[in-house]
């Protein structure tokens, strides 16, 4: 980042490149394209599917940049692009492809709430895979990319009272799904105990001089 760009907001740079400033889109390029490309990955699953549609948000988004308020988040208005974009991509015939899985952000608000999973899989794997896509999309935009319940509303064209429907959803399927790791790891723990204290029975018998 450079120093001219420092102090400037999103919303800003917006406005500049509104006014046909390609300096200041190409450093909201910068802040947002990793973002985009998480988000987009966790959609579709696919690397090269992902990169397409990081590439066709921005691209979408400097065509449509006259149509942006300034007074309103860019970061809401970008991430609905992206959602849209990501939304057509599903509606296309599959392809077969390899399970490619990039690296994720360092994230632990969720497990915060309800507790981590000690197992292969990460968190956010575990949530691809039993949330639907809408309780994913906006646990992801909550969590990874601390939007608001409004922007999300925003992004998802849902009401707000909905989204926070979806969030509680979502954390409680993902409770339920990661309580029996948990029961597991304490029946574990329990045997384990149990097992240290049988075998040091008899040497304790025998210290004392009471019969096996």
């Amino acid at each position: 980042m450079t120093l001219e760009f420092q102090n400037l907001s999103d919303e800003r740079l917006a406005q500049r490149s509104q006014a046909d400033d390609w300096a200041s889109f190409e450093e909201l390029v910068r802040r947002y394209e990793g973002r985009i490309y998480r988000f987009a990955f966790n959609c579709c699953r696919h690397e090269a599917d992902a990169r397409e549609l990081t590439q066709e948000t921005f691209v979408s988004a400097y065509q449509h940049l006259r149509k942006y308020d300034p007074a309103l988040s860019f970061a809401t208005w970008l991430f609905t692009i992206a959602r849209r974009k990501c939304i057509d991509r599903s509606r296309r015939p599959r392809r077969e492809f390899l399970n490619e899985i990039p690296d994720l952000p360092d994230t632990d608000d969720p497990a915060e709430l309800i507790g981590r999973r000690e197992a292969a899989e990460d968190l956010w794997s575990v949530a691809r895979r039993v949330l639907s896509a809408a309780q994913f999309q906006t646990l992801w935009l909550h969590y990874v990319e601390d939007l608001s319940v409004r922007d999300i509303a925003c992004v998802m064209r849902r009401l707000q009272p909905h989204v926070k429907v979806l969030l509680f959803r979502a954390r409680r399927v993902l409770a339920k799904e990661l309580e029996p790791a948990g029961r597991e790891k304490q029946c574990r723990t329990r045997a384990a105990d149990q097992g240290r204290i049988a075998m040091r029975a008899p040497q304790a018998a025998v210290t004392t001089g009471q019969p096996l």
